[in-house]
């Protein structure tokens, strides 16, 4: 774990200055209508507290963001972020809970906030230019069903992540519905260039969409045939391996409705992984980058679906 002695983690007003810095690194904005030019300090109110000259509103940074009134102080939300973002296999709710001296509820619902913040929207397709794309999928750890006598065999009752990884590059990972071709074919095509080199396994479900890519390599592991030159699709199975380490050692089980904000917690960090030169400090800072323009109740992450 990375050095948490930095003054940002234990002083509110440091942890303000640093979030002013990352949102405002031209100067002060207005959230409410976008204004920079009539911005003015409140006298006598408490600092970090402004004005805007054109729409006449307060507001401070946190303002717009994932964590506007919150009443945690600021200090601990750049503790917490940092703490998630350097834990290569996630950190529990009950580990924050005991590191930040908050309560059991509040430390769960921190966690997702932060997750909506590393939820990276947009950024173009995968792939390109005969670069290499992997695909595959993985089954969750979803409870097995008792009713009716049934012992829950199979994968059918189990939750379902599809992982698409750039080599060298980014993932991008969908809890999806099921493993059909029907069901898998939109996100490959949506996500994934046109010329790009494809590979995955031997299963059906990439045989006909396998044929739209410029290249589709197949590897049969059913044969243990792993690698063939450069066709493999051991890039996310290693992907697929550290978000299992994290999912049995640090949450042990996610439930379908929030398996999604983990798979945005999980590709965030391998895509700001040490392994491109990015530090967790760098790492934390992108994240808090994220909270912008996003609000998140604690009703909506009871239902979220």
């Amino acid at each position: 774990m990375s050095d948490l002695s930095s003054p940002k983690f234990h002083d509110k007003e440091e942890a303000r200055k640093h979030l002013e810095a990352l949102r405002w690194p031209e100067g002060v904005v207005c959230p409410h209508c976008g204004g920079v030019d009539r911005i003015y300090t409140m006298k006598g109110g408490r600092d970090g507290l402004y004005k805007c000259g054109d729409c006449r509103k307060q507001f401070t940074v946190t303002v717009g963001t994932l964590f506007e009134g919150s009443k945690i102080p600021l200090n601990k939300w750049l503790m917490a972020v940092h703490l998630m973002c350097a834990s290569k296999k996630g950190i529990s709710a009950h580990q924050l809970h005991r590191m930040l001296g908050i309560t059991y509820k509040s430390a769960w619902f921190m966690a997702h906030r932060i997750r909506e913040a590393m939820r990276e929207d947009g950024g173009g397709m995968l792939g390109g230019n005969g670069m290499v794309v992997e695909v595959d999928e993985t089954f969750g750890n979803e409870r097995k069903p008792k009713a009716q006598g049934k012992k829950g065999r199979g994968y059918h009752h189990k939750s379902k992540v599809l992982a698409l990884v750039e080599r060298g590059g980014r993932v991008r990972s969908f809890h999806v519905p099921s493993v059909n071709a029907a069901t898998l074919k939109p996100y490959l095509k949506e996500q994934i260039a046109a010329d790009s080199r494809l590979m995955t396994d031997e299963a059906s479900q990439y045989t006909k969409v396998g044929r739209e890519f410029a290249e589709h390599g197949v590897v049969s592991h059913g044969i243990g045939e792993y690698v063939r030159g450069d066709i493999h699709t051991n890039t996310v199975e290693g992907y697929f391996s550290i978000f299992k380490r994290g999912l049995k050692g640090s949450y042990h089980h996610i439930s379908q409705k929030h398996l999604k904000r983990y798979l945005c917690e999980f590709d965030f960090r391998y895509n700001h992984r040490s392994a491109l030169k990015i530090t967790d400090a760098e790492r934390a800072d992108a994240a808090l980058k994220g909270i912008a323009g996003k609000r998140l109740m604690y009703r909506d992450s009871l239902l979220a679906t």
